[in-house]
């Protein structure tokens, strides 16, 4: 176990390594930092600090960098979430209030995130298998050719378009309307299979029942598809800000940006509300162990349906990032709660 000297040492070189990209020397802490000791008994921590992993340097002669132990410890233990202004609070507010469908959310979620942190914005559009159904709209396209529409409890619209056996009219399509409606708005989609499994024996005729049958499996199909594994990401460009944190190369943190299967698996399981930060190596993908990665679940009623978060350098103003990752998680959960 450190000091708490030693961990006050510890988080005044993070600050300044993050805040100057400089490496650090026991002369400038003590100049900037009143740590109540000389600076030989700070050369005395800083080599403490060395032997146990938490910095590092990276040339004879040079200071010392934070390693991602002395990350990882910093974020645990020293780091106090920094949280938004009020003015902070009321622009992104505002800015997400602004939003007219759950694409214009996500879209503004992902540009107010890159902006507010100058890190990449990864978001995950809300999981269908977490939803509630809202409303199922049937619009009659033609004789035998219906549109269904499935709006969800977080603002999610999905369309399907069905070529039905065989011509249904006017009143039957109103009919299926309202009993599929009484049945399932309102409920899981894990529950809908089996509260409509009966539904088409409602109707008398046998054209019409195997209409409905078709409605209804084109349904289902749709609440079982796995479109929730969607993202948008944005401010890619940001990492070239970070020459100094890719000495080598940036490109296999952009080629794994790329990849959707790696950045969800980044963000981590939808399902987990609590905020997790991967610094470097903590990073399964290789090409990521230069990153830290904040993330934070989103949704209403306090269950996360996806989530969003920031991928940067591992040099990060952590406090800050938690800080406005969870802020916009908070706004957008109440936006789709609202809509």
């Amino acid at each position: 176990m450190l000091s708490e000297r030693r961990l006050e040492v510890l988080r005044a070189i993070v600050q300044d390594y993050v805040g100057t990209e400089e490496p650090v020397g026991s002369k400038a802490l003590t100049e900037r930092h009143k740590l109540g000791v000389s600076p030989a008994t700070v050369r005395n921590d800083m080599a403490v600090l060395e032997e146990e992993g938490y910095i590092a340097q990276p040339h004879t002669s040079a200071g010392r960098i934070p390693t991602d132990k002395g990350y990882r410890l910093f974020v645990d233990k020293l780091a106090a979430v920094k949280p938004m202004s009020p003015p902070e609070r009321r622009a992104i507010q505002s800015f997400l209030e602004s939003a007219v469908d759950l694409d214009d959310v996500v879209t503004r979620t992902v540009r107010l995130l890159a902006q507010l942190t100058r890190q990449v914005a990864v978001v995950q559009y809300p999981s269908l298998t977490r939803s509630t159904v809202r409303h199922v709209e049937l619009l009659s396209m033609a004789p035998a050719r219906v549109m269904l529409v499935l709006i969800t409890d977080t603002g999610r619209v999905e369309q399907r378009m069905i070529d039905c056996p065989a011509p249904f009219g006017e009143a039957s399509l109103a009919d299926l309307r309202a009993r599929l409606n009484s049945r399932v708005a309102g409920r899981r989609f894990a529950d809908v299979p089996q509260l409509v499994q009966d539904l088409a024996e409602a109707f008398e005729e046998p054209e019409d029942r195997s209409t409905v049958a078709t409605v209804l499996s084109t349904l289902l199909e749709t609440l079982v598809e796995e479109t929730e594994e969607r993202l948008m990401i944005g401010g890619t460009a940001n990492l070239t800000r970070f020459g100094h944190d890719f000495p080598l190369t940036i490109r296999p943190v952009l080629e794994a940006l790329e990849e959707q299967v790696v950045l969800l698996k980044l963000l981590g399981e939808a399902k987990d509300p609590a905020m997790r930060v991967r610094i470097g190596h903590e990073n399964a993908h290789e090409g990521l162990n230069s990153t830290s990665v904040v993330s934070v679940g989103y949704g209403s009623g306090g269950e996360a349906v996806a989530k969003l978060g920031v991928v940067g350098p591992t040099r990060m103003d952590y406090p800050g990032t938690m800080g406005a990752v969870r802020a916009v998680a908070r706004y957008v959960g109440q936006i789709l709660a609202e809509s």
